[in-house]
């Protein structure tokens, strides 16, 4: 029998916003698997690195040159019997590295529901009929927006930011204000939907505003963002300063002048995550990421509903009448990993402070263990899990072995393992040798939840 443990030969999608040439941590980490169709050209934008089955993308086993999608359905024991009848023989989540130079699109992922009505009704768009929750995970210093902000501060930039409140339009502004005036914490159910229900009002304005209005108004913002800095928007709230507001407006009018993008940004949160921070998406969840080189792990869908910082087909319509409207401090949006139970470290990984730290959004499809060995000889054993993992390697070197099959990992090695395989990861070298591990498993064990939740 097979021994479930083969290297990945992964694409690399070049997109405009992308990071340009090494500085792509994801060009650099598929530059090091062979490949006769692939090579850093210095000029060239390289934004995401895909590791799955999804068809846009598909990996592939670099020994065979066979796709993982033929070899899951092939032998569906890869997956398990259980996720193989449940995701049609195919990997539940689709696992990325996301390198970004400049804005992404304003951007929402469809519910199922959603998914598969805009799947039927404009494929070219809407590529697939699934739903696309997403966790991201900082390997550089990251920033974007994501998530709406609380409604306070909301309410102080229609007041402090005459452009965005002409845009928004005075009678939605005043009644948006009004309405959540004093209760825009408020736990009271009936209240948070009338809040929600205001704050889609407000924001759909904004979002149908005209490109003469746009081009209007935003030439006014900027000139304030250049000439107030710390002053501006009064002197921001919240965890954003004036300064930080000034400075992104700045940075968007450079990459997207005269975009509704920019006064969007003052209804959503302005995140930064350092490395090894996260966060999680719903589908239905508003979101732009801006820069920085991330782990992204998502359910396996390419549907993405645009509306801002895009040259691409935008859906207005549709992302003001599909978004969840939650709104929340930047906090709120951040996840927090909990030591992964189920691997054993050894004495040296002990003995160097080494981790494995567990990211487990709320989802059935995945979750993602990231492992920093540091010291050479220090080694982690995955305990087997009755689902399929995929391991990338972002930092230093080292071996994964499955039984008596040993390989050996480098930056941006990518590996294959299948379900109840148990997997041992040793660090070779005195550099932090850093894995990330997606997996799938339906059952969590003990019943603690992970990734198990029926």
């Amino acid at each position: 029998m097979q021994i479930p443990l083969f290297r990945l030969q992964c694409g690399c999608n070049s997109y405009e916003w992308g990071k340009v040439g090494k500085d792509s941590a994801a060009a650099r980490y598929a530059s090091a698997t062979p490949s006769d169709t692939f090579s850093i050209q210095n000029d060239k934008p390289y934004a995401e690195l895909w590791m799955g089955t999804h068809p846009s993308n598909p990996s592939k086993d670099l020994t065979t040159g066979r796709t993982l999608l033929d070899l899951v359905q092939d032998n569906q024991q890869l997956l398990s019997p259980p996720i193989a009848k449940k995701y049609a023989q195919k990997l539940p989540f689709l696992f990325k590295v996301l390198s970004a130079n400049k804005a992404l699109s304003i951007q929402a992922h469809p519910n199922k529901q959603l998914a598969k009505q805009l799947h039927d009704k404009d494929p070219k768009n809407y590529p697939d009929d699934n739903h696309k929750p997403e966790m991201t995970i900082a390997i550089t210093p990251f920033d974007g927006l994501c998530g709406f902000r609380p409604l306070a501060e909301i309410s102080h930039f229609l007041q402090t930011v005459p452009s965005l409140r002409q845009l928004v339009g005075e009678e939605e502004a005043k009644a948006f204000q009004n309405t959540v005036q004093g209760k825009e914490t408020s736990t009271d159910e009936a209240q948070a939907k009338t809040n929600k229900e205001a704050l889609q009002r407000a924001f759909t304005s904004l979002m149908n505003s005209t490109p003469e209005a746009i081009q209007k108004h935003a030439p006014t913002l900027i000139q304030q963002a250049k000439t107030e800095g710390s002053n501006f928007a009064g002197g921001g709230v919240s965890a954003t300063s004036g300064k930080e507001l000034a400075d992104l407006m700045i940075r968007l009018d450079g990459q997207f002048p005269n975009d509704i993008g920019l006064f969007v940004s003052y209804f959503l949160n302005y995140v930064q995550l350092e490395i090894g921070e996260a966060m999680f998406l719903k589908a239905d969840d508003i979101h732009a990421y801006l820069s920085g080189d991330i782990i992204e792990c998502m359910a396996s869908s390419d549907n993405v509903v645009r509306a801002g910082f895009t040259p691409k087909f935008k859906d207005v319509g549709t992302l003001t009448s599909m978004l969840t409207y939650n709104y929340a401090p930047i906090e709120e949006q951040k996840m927090t990993p909990t030591d992964y139970s189920f691997c054993k470290l050894n004495s040296s990984a002990y003995t160097s402070q080494s981790t494995a730290m567990l990211y487990d959004p709320p989802i059935e499809e995945f979750a993602v263990v990231r492992t920093s060995l540091n010291s050479a000889g220090s080694k982690v054993s995955f305990e087997p899990i009755d689902g399929p993992s995929i391991i990338i390697c972002t930092a230093g070197s080292g071996t994964i072995s499955v039984g008596p099959k040993k390989e050996e990992v480098k930056e941006g090695y990518v590996y294959f393992v299948g379900a109840t395989a148990e997997c041992v990861v040793e660090s070779s070298g005195d550099e932090a040798f850093v894995t990330f591990k997606a997996f799938c498993e339906l059952e969590g064990k003990e019943g603690n939840g992970v990734n198990g939740k029926m």
